[in-house]
């Protein structure tokens, strides 16, 4: 898959997530196969752009190729600023969040709440491809709500813009996060624009993804949750898609040893305090479905310091382990 100059090594490409997909978290599955990976989002609201969660959100020190950052708003004219500070300070593509669900964001009219608004979003796209000379891609939801799914009119006005790639989550706004993702919109928006359109939504396995790259005709596939505390998932998809074979699950001392390399990260990247912090969700996505894995995070979600977190991570695993060798 190509947009603007950078060509994907696979169709795969993890999903901005708010609170996930930091600099750590992003190279984790570029190494674990994702061919891309996005930001998390960052706002237009200039007045956010000397702080330091904004700069972490924007920090892509060694970071593979292509770096991209999201952005969001409601304002054409900041959202254009906004690209063209994140392209000053390195980002190679810039990407538009008209899909996030959240209400506090749809609450001041950004995200997939500019679904409704088809004359701003042109208006937006516009001032935002115009601002810089790198790539901009969109990722939308198939629409407002069942009763209104514009995802094909909203392609159009991206591809006339200039925008180079398209991501589609197979939900309307008033969706969320419930039910089923559908895959007939994104097929028919594929079907109806000549750039890349990447499948977003519900793509949990190998077999899924390559279900959905066949009947939608995506260029790529987006994964999101599914690859929290699953970060191979990425490698268990490109694995399938190129053999037809499946790869055998991660063994738990390799899962250990991913889950400790990416703590270290952490560590390194936010500093103690935050670091143990944002460490908590990560620990309880890896150990989820992990024998005796609830007490285990109330007990790590009770400590303060690095050396207490990896320690209690280092004996839950080495007792999983043990057991294991005792099973055997």
């Amino acid at each position: 898959m190509q947009i603007g100059p950078y060509t994907l090594s696979n169709q795969l490409i993890l999903a901005p997530m708010a609170g996930v997909t930091d600099r750590p978290f992003r190279q984790l599955c570029k190494n674990l196969g994702a061919g891309m990976a996005v930001s998390e989002m960052v706002a237009s609201n200039s007045l956010l752009w000397g702080s330091e969660k904004t700069k972490r959100r924007a920090n892509h020190d060694g970071e593979t190729d292509p770096r991209s950052v999201q952005i969001m708003g409601a304002d054409p004219q900041m959202m254009a600023e906004a690209a063209r500070y994140n392209a000053d300070n390195g980002a190679q593509l810039i990407d538009i969040n008209m899909g996030c669900p959240a209400k506090k964001v749809c609450n001041v009219a950004a995200g997939s709440a500019l679904l409704q608004n088809e004359t701003l979003v042109a208006e937006i796209l516009d001032a935002v491809v115009g601002a810089v000379d790198i790539p901009v891609t969109l990722k939308i939801r198939t629409g407002w709500d069942t009763d209104n799914r514009n995802g094909v009119a909203i392609a159009h006005i991206a591809e006339n813009a200039g925008i180079q790639s398209l991501a589609v989550h197979g939900r309307t706004r008033a969706c969320a996060y419930k039910g089923e993702a559908e895959y007939d919109t994104i097929a028919a928006i594929k079907a109806a624009v000549n750039i890349p359109v990447v499948a977003n939504g519900d793509i949990t396995t190998p077999e899924k993804a390559k279900l959905v790259l066949e009947y939608t005709k995506a260029d790529a596939v987006m994964i999101g949750r599914a690859a929290q505390g699953r970060p191979w998932i990425f490698r268990e998809i490109d694995h399938y898609l190129k053999t037809g074979e499946k790869l055998p699950e991660p063994t738990t001392a390799e899962v250990r040893d991913i889950l400790l390399e990416h703590l270290q990260n952490l560590y390194a990247f936010y500093g103690e305090y935050t670091g143990v912090r944002m460490a908590r969700k990560h620990i309880s996505w890896y150990s989820k479905g992990q024998r005796h894995g609830a007490a285990f995070r109330q007990a790590v979600n009770r400590v303060e310091t690095v050396e207490e977190q990896l320690q209690i991570t280092k004996d839950f695993f080495d007792i999983l382990l043990v057991r294991e060798e005792l099973a055997a």
